[in-house]
């Protein structure tokens, strides 16, 4: 399955981006799919996930409440909408799938990555 990432950009803080993760094939509605965040210098972290059946789990106390992950598999898409981005938001954001949901914010389950796409908060 491949992802391919849209909908960054620059934005103020206290702004909102949505970003999308489209996949390659229809096999994409039976994936659990997360978004993660590498930030500069740091290491990739899991933000939240979504299940195949539509259940989500937040994976970071940060963008609880700000970030909502979402998908539509009618067009093999899952979405990040981000409000209330702040400059520690900045960084770059990758989509993944994995074949399960039980280690939803573990990076190392997911098997199939998007190319990632940069976000940066900043006046």
């Amino acid at each position: 399955l491949q992802l391919v990432e849209s909908g960054g950009g620059l934005v103020q803080p206290g702004g909102s981006l949505r970003l999308s993760c489209a996949g390659s094939e229809s096999t994409f509605e039976d994936r659990t799919i997360g978004w993660f965040r590498q930030a500069p210098g740091k290491e990739r972290e899991a933000l939240v996930s979504i299940s195949n059946s539509y259940e989500t789990k937040n994976c970071a106390e940060a963008v609880k409440g700000r970030f909502t992950i979402s998908r539509d598999n009618t067009v093999n898409t899952a979405y990040l909408q981000m409000n209330d981005l702040k400059p520690e938001d900045t960084g770059s954001y990758y989509c993944a799938a994995d074949y399960g949901f039980m280690h939803a914010c573990v990076k190392v389950a997911y098997d199939d990555w998007g190319q990632g796409i940069q976000v940066t908060v900043s006046s």
